[in-house]
């Protein structure tokens, strides 16, 4: 995929030089799967979602990647098919099953500006297995459903096993990399 701006003609030319590059390198480009794309409109790519903006409270352009809305979609489909899962299981083997995904997913993410990504994945993983603890003790009022399974306090737990709150996995910031990546092209003088 290749973000650019211009007009069509250097959209045509920009791909011809991109496929003679890579066919150097015993790649070519698929036509279905290629993109050329405003960087201001953005583009999809490996679950991640890669959009020129001005940053908040200058009038600086930068380019972020944050997690697309496939990939949360994604993540927030597998915490309601494991939270649907019948309630004869006990708590610590759903939040074993969970932690595994949201460690691997959050992991994947934690590079590019995912905080806010992060918190909201955090109260909808809270709210699905606060609703699996409701219908799985359906008599049980709610300080009673809290002292029982959070500990007195708010977030779920079951002896030992802890639900991984997606927030404190962080973020890690950019690395500028751009003189140690090399370029096939000649920078202009």
């Amino acid at each position: 995929m290749l973000a650019v701006a211009g007009s069509r003609e250097h959209a045509e030319a920009l791909r011809e030089e991109a496929a003679a590059v890579l066919s150097g390198m015993g790649l070519r480009l698929s036509p279905e799967k290629t993109l050329i794309t405003h960087i201001d409109k953005g583009l999809d790519f490996l679950g991640w979602r890669i959009q020129r903006h001005r940053k908040r409270g200058t009038n600086r352009y930068y380019v972020y990647t944050y997690p697309s809305k496939k990939a949360l979609a994604s993540i927030t489909g597998k915490v309601k098919a494991l939270c649907r899962q019948g309630t004869n299981l006990e708590l610590a083997v759903l939040l074993h099953r969970l932690n595994l995904v949201l460690r691997g997913w959050t992991t994947y993410f934690r590079p590019g500006v995912s905080f806010t990504t992060f918190q909201y994945l955090r109260a909808f993983t809270w709210r699905h297995v606060i609703a699996w603890l409701r219908r799985k003790h359906p008599r049980i009022n709610w300080k009673a459903l809290r002292r029982r399974y959070c500990g007195g306090g708010w977030w779920p737990a079951d002896g030992d096993t802890v639900l991984f709150n997606p927030v404190k996995a962080g973020t890690t910031r950019y690395r500028y990399r751009g003189t140690a990546i090399p370029s096939p092209w000649p920078t202009p003088d």
